[in-house]
């Protein structure tokens, strides 16, 4: 499933990580891909694990865990470091598929992705191009959305950033392993914590019928969790 997370950056949070990473020293984005990435990515990066990366990420790792639609969505066990990229006019990332295992240089700490997920840092006014255009079975999503605002996506899916032709876009983007592995059953616990959200505020937790669905959510979760 692709969902998209409105205001996961608060304008005053997105000033201050642009502030971090605008100053930082960016490199050749190819430090991170695989072989077939690295055909087709044209970008620049900052370098994993630079200070800025670490104080940047940091505020994204925050913001994460205080977003109850981002932990509905994604139902996480392990947040790969955010990771942080720009394209300048010309600058794309070819039609790929992200690594399914994912290693932090230096440590021993992997993932699987299951979900990956770009967060915008620029008004999309600033720049042209540069959409996300993830393909899934309910055929191709195009996606450029506002400053802060982020979208989660199966890492499984074909995708890729079309060519800016002004300015720059910048993003954040990373990887994480779910505590669901399969994606049809993350869907059906998101649509369900959903409805049992919306129930609750009509009818109240102390409802009976909130109560059971509540029980069903979290007897799925018990079933199908890896955690």
């Amino acid at each position: 499933m692709m969902i998209a997370i409105p205001d996961l950056l608060e304008p005053a949070a997105v000033a201050r990580l642009r502030g971090i990473i605008d100053a930082a020293e960016w490199v050749d984005g190819n430090v991170t891909s695989g072989h077939q990435s690295a055909l087709a990515k044209k970008n620049e990066q900052l370098p994993e694990g630079s200070a800025a990366a670490k104080e940047a990420g940091g505020l994204v790792l925050e913001a994460l865990g205080k977003s109850p639609l981002f932990f509905a969505a994604a139902l996480p066990l392990k947040v790969f470091p955010p990771l942080f990229n720009r394209y300048g006019e010309g600058q794309t990332f070819g039609t790929h598929v992200d690594n399914a295992i994912r290693i932090q240089r230096g440590t021993e700490f992997r993932i699987r992705s299951d979900l990956s997920i770009t967060i915008f840092l620029e008004d999309p006014a600033n720049y042209d191009g540069g959409e996300l255009v993830v393909e899934d079975h309910f055929g191709v999503q195009r996606v450029k959305l506002p400053a802060g605002h982020a979208v989660l996506y199966p890492s499984s899916s074909l995708h890729h950033v079309t060519p800016v032709t002004r300015g720059i876009r910048v993003a954040s983007f990373f990887w994480l392993q779910s505590m669901i592995r399969d994606d049809g059953n993350r869907r059906i616990l998101f649509d369900l914590d959903q409805a049992v959200q919306r129930l609750t505020a009509q009818l109240g937790g102390a409802d009976r019928s909130v109560i059971e669905l509540t029980g069903v959510y979290h007897n799925l979760l018990r079933s199908w969790a890896d955690a």
